[in-house]
């Protein structure tokens, strides 16, 4: 049994682009995006995956809920 690996997922159409998310990320691998979404708001990215060690603060900071942490498949 291999040791389980977990992914940042975030919902695009739920995020408003606040950027607490990225604030709060103390290794600075979000970002924000240069497209929008179905409500025409840029959304947050994982620019820096290699970065992102799933510490889950950026999911405490969001008030969209739009990011989780999710076991890969």
């Amino acid at each position: 049994m291999g040791k389980k690996k977990y992914k940042l997922k975030i919902d695009r159409e739920r995020c408003k682009g606040c950027l607490f998310c990225a604030e709060a990320c103390p290794l600075k691998a979000l970002s924000i995006s240069d497209d929008v979404n179905g409500r025409g708001l840029k959304y947050v990215v994982l620019s820096s995956p290699e970065k992102c060690t799933k510490c889950g603060l950026c999911v405490v900071m969001c008030p969209d809920c739009a990011i989780e942490i999710v076991e890969e498949e």
